[in-house]
This record gives C-alpha cells, structure tokens and sequence, in this order.
C-alpha cells in the first residue's frame, strides 16, 4: 500500500465504520483510507489470510482494525459478526456496503439456485447490514450508509446477467432507504464504480483488448485504481457531503 495522502475530516474522528468485503480491492483500500481519519474501523470479509495482512499493515501503522469472518450469504451468521464488531468498537454510525463479486456466467448456464447465490452475494446483504446498524444510527441521530452498485447495467455489459441485474437492484434499494432512515438524519448514497483496477480484474479480465477498449471509451485515459473509490467513499461518509442522499454517484473516469 502506497502511502495515502488527502484531506482529513474532522467530523468522522471517533465513529463507529463497518466495512463489507475489507481484506481486498476496493475494500482493502477504503480501510486504509478510514484509518487516517482517526476512526473506529470494523470489516467483515470471507478471506482471513487478507484480512489479518490488512490489520497487521494498519497495525503498523499504529491503527487498530477489528476483523470479523463471516460469509456474508449468511444473514445470521453476518449479524452476528455485526455483533461482536459492535462490542469492539461501539456503536456503528458508518456502513460501507462494498462486498460484491463479478463473477462471470452464461445466461445459459444459470439456474435458479445459482441466480439466488449471485443476488445474496451482491445485494440482499446490503439490506441486512443496513438493517443491523439502524438502531445505533436512529440513537445517534446521525448515520451515513454507503451502498456500492456497478457501472456494469449502464453500460450494458454482457456476460454476467446475474450479477448487472443485482448491481442494478442497488440503486432501488438506496434510494428507498434514504427515504425510509432520513428522518432520523441518516444519509443513504449508492457510488458506481467503473472498471477498477484491483489485482483481481488484473489477474482475470484485462487483456490487451479490453486496455483498448477502456482508453476508447473512459473520458480519463488512464487506469482507474481502487484509491479511486476509497477517496470517494471518505469523502462521502463525512460532513462535507451532509446534502448528499438518495442518489448514485458514478466514478467511472467517464466511461458511461
């Protein structure tokens, strides 16, 4: 991890931050970034080996990060890490919903049990999260949640039906929530990233091709990486976007 420069917001030093899908890509740099910001950091993720790099690279930092394991498909076992993560740093009052996977299929291929595996992967968690922080938001009066969706649906990209259609579910989700929590000042935000360059997209999907492709059709021709986001994602959770709710910011470097 590259050293991480930018502005420090006064307003986030002492909050509760529960992030899904930490111990790598985007969620990997959205706790680190956090850290700066004199926060209380919690995140869940599937991949322990990751996960414990990530709080021993804040560790020496002198940050304490709290990591949970949970397979976020598992709603009981998700509130439950949820849970422990509360009794170790408070109350939560900042969720970043990031955990997702672009797992590509056939529409051929798909059957019904593997279309209900994608959207618990990469929506129905975004709900029980939510859900699982509210009364500490309510108590505070004050709450900021974070739902990561795609650019995938606005493009039109192919291959994965699944997983476009779950990202585009996104939007409606934030947008009811921002509705239904915003009485008790909490703030509900969908950010869209565009294609990121993660080592997971590295190993997996960059081809020559689609590096023409990207520089073709991105407004900024340059690779677009996960400090992108997390930059994005700060600066959203923190005062200086206090009008902002109910709406879906892309960071895309113009592509859609």
């Amino acid at each position: 991890m590259t050293e991480i420069k930018g502005p420090i917001y006064p307003d986030l030093e002492g909050k509760g931050v529960l992030i899904t899908g930490g111990g790598s890509g985007i969620g990997e740099s959205i706790v680190h970034h956090f850290a700066r910001q004199n926060v209380k950091i919690g995140f869940l993720d599937i991949n322990v080996e990751a996960s414990k790099k990530v709080v021993a690279d804040c560790a020496a930092k002198g940050v304490t990060v709290h990591f949970e394991h949970c397979d976020l498909k598992d709603i009981a076992a998700t509130q439950a890490a949820i849970g422990r993560i509360r009794k170790a740093i408070g109350p939560i009052t900042v969720l970043i919903n990031n955990a997702a996977h672009d797992q590509r299929h056939k529409a051929e291929e798909v059957t019904s049990d593997y279309w209900d595996d994608r959207f618990a992967t990469n929506l129905k968690h975004q709900f029980f999260c939510a859900q699982a922080v509210l009364e500490d938001m309510k108590a505070a009066n004050d709450g900021v949640i974070v739902n990561f969706g795609s650019t995938s649906w606005m493009a039109g990209q192919g291959g994965m039906a699944a997983y476009t259609a779950a990202k585009s579910a996104v939007l409606g989700l934030t947008r009811s929530l921002a509705r239904d929590f915003g009485p008790w000042n909490i703030r509900c935000t969908a950010i869209a990233p565009g294609w990121i360059m993660t080592e997971r997209q590295l190993n997996l999907w960059m081809t020559p091709e689609g590096e023409k492709e990207l520089m073709t059709r991105q407004c900024l021709k340059r690779r677009l990486v996960p400090a992108d986001i997390a930059k994005v994602t700060v600066f959203m959770s923190s005062s200086e976007a206090s009008a902002c709710t109910n709406q879906q910011y892309v960071v895309d470097g113009g592509w859609v």
